[in-house]
């Protein structure tokens, strides 16, 4: 039976121990705002070893972790933040993505959901767990492995295997159309934008997917969510990465440019810079003065529209 006397020895042993861990944990962030990243590591293990309580020297260590691409320890010191309720929301976030990265979509979604079901218009969890519906639409389930690699391989076939006109390959070469899977990643509209590129070249190709039961755009979605994660990676750490999660509503746009976006179900910064001028100049009503407008708003947070590789 536990005596008050050992009680009031624990007590303050777990004081102890969480004035230790905060000692280690601002030495830690003392060292990461110098740029000594390994350092600041080393002393928020520490910090977290002191006192396995604090959800916030895990969280902080999983991001840092992160950030040098420990990704096995990332995941684990983020899991273990949200041990304890309330789960801190960026942990969810941020264990999520590196969870979709890996394929593990049940538990990306898994994480999403904690903060949805508190929280259902938060914008970064609709914006990632769409993303990550995306990823589950892609995978084809009835093989496995087999299947996935199958698919992959087929992705990876190089456009020049195929039966296409000098024109139309020397367009593709033009704008880094390398694979079928660029192709599939590619709309009718982005194509016919692009200088040189015919009418009879847009017939040819057509035909030729066709052939194989595939279409122009038919993944798009998964161009998009690429582009988001690489926009995603290069805000890593600037304290910016929230900015994609921002409403488009907020930007304040003409009648006729949100309603655009609002058909091409554009809701955020991040699904807005994964699109293309020719995507949007495919909307109906859409012109020369709404990109300029749309272009104009980006530009003020330092953004801009997802460009071809020409």
């Amino acid at each position: 039976m536990t005596s008050a006397l050992d009680m009031v020895i624990g007590a303050g042993e777990a004081q102890r121990n969480a004035k230790l861990a905060n000692e280690h944990a601002k030495k830690g962030e003392e060292l990461f705002a110098i740029g000594n990243k390994e350092g600041a590591i080393a002393e928020l293990r520490k910090a977290a070893a002191a006192d396995p309580t604090n959800s916030h020297v895990f969280f902080r260590l999983g991001y840092l972790l992160d950030l040098v691409g420990e990704e096995d320890e990332a995941i684990s010191m983020y899991e273990r933040s949200c041990e304890n309720p309330p789960a801190p929301i960026n942990a969810l976030i941020n264990l999520s993505i590196l969870l979709e990265d890996r394929g593990d979509f049940v538990r990306a979604e898994r994480a999403l959901k904690q903060i949805l079901e508190t929280n259902p218009n938060h914008p970064r969890a609709i914006l990632y767990m769409k993303d990550v519906a995306a990823s589950k639409s892609m995978v084809i389930d009835d093989d496995g492995d087999k299947d996935r690699l199958k698919r992959n391989a087929l992705l990876d076939v190089p456009v020049t295997d195929f039966e296409l006109s000098v024109r139309a390959r020397t367009c593709l070469k033009k704008m880094n159309i390398r694979t079928l899977g660029d192709l599939l990643r590619t709309t009718e509209a982005e194509l016919m934008a692009y200088k040189n590129f015919g009418e009879s070249s847009l017939v040819e190709i057509k035909q030729m997917l066709a052939g194989k039961g595939l279409r122009l755009g038919q993944g798009v979605e998964d161009a998009h969510r690429a582009a988001r994660r690489k926009l995603l990676d290069q805000l890593k750490g600037s304290g910016n990465e929230q900015m994609l999660a921002k409403p488009v509503s907020d930007l304040n746009l003409s009648v006729r440019a949100r309603k655009a976006l609002q058909l091409l179900n554009i809701q955020s910064l991040g699904d807005l810079v994964a699109h293309t001028e020719a995507e949007l100049m495919g909307v109906k009503n859409f012109g020369a003065t709404s990109l300029s407008e749309v272009k104009a708003k980006l530009v003020e947070y330092g953004l801009a529209l997802r460009e071809l590789d020409k």
